[in-house]
C-alpha cells in the first residue's frame, strides 16, 4: 500500500511542470502561443488579449490582464510569474497601487464631532 502511494506521489511530482505556465511576452507573443503558454488560457480567451493588445497598445503590467473579458483575478496570479512585457526574461510586477485620497475637511470635521459626544 505504501508502494502504491509512493508511486502515485512521485507520478503527480513528474507531471506537476507540465501544468505550469511558461515564460511568454505577452506584448509579442501571437494567440496561439499565448494558450499554450499560460494556465488557465485557451484559443479564445488568447485571441482575445491578442484583440485588446490591438486596440488598446501594449500591456504596462501584467494587471493590465484584467481588463480583457474572461481573463479574471486568479487566472492573473497564476500566470503572474509567467507574464513578461519586454525582452528582459524577469516576470511581470503587479501595477504599483495608487495613492490613497485625502479625506475631504468636511469629513474630517464630522467624524471629529461623533467621537467626543
Amino acid at each position: 500500500m505504501i508502494k502504491k502511494i509512493a508511486l502515485l506521489l512521485l507520478a503527480a511530482a513528474l507531471t506537476w511542470p507540465v501544468f505550469a505556465a511558461t515564460p511568454v511576452n505577452i506584448n509579442k507573443a501571437d494567440a496561439a502561443t499565448l494558450a499554450s503558454s499560460l494556465d488557465g488560457i485557451g484559443p479564445s480567451k488568447a485571441a482575445a488579449i491578442v484583440a485588446y493588445r490591438d486596440e488598446h497598445g501594449p500591456f504596462k503590467s501584467a494587471d493590465d490582464l484584467s481588463h480583457v473579458k474572461g481573463v479574471g483575478a486568479a487566472t492573473l496570479e497564476r500566470n503572474r510569474s509567467a507574464i513578461l512585457l519586454g525582452d528582459a526574461s524577469e516576470p511581470a510586477k503587479p501595477a504599483a497601487k495608487p495613492a490613497a485620497a485625502p479625506v475631504p475637511a468636511k469629513a474630517k470635521a464630522k467624524s471629529a464631532g461623533s467621537a467626543s459626544e
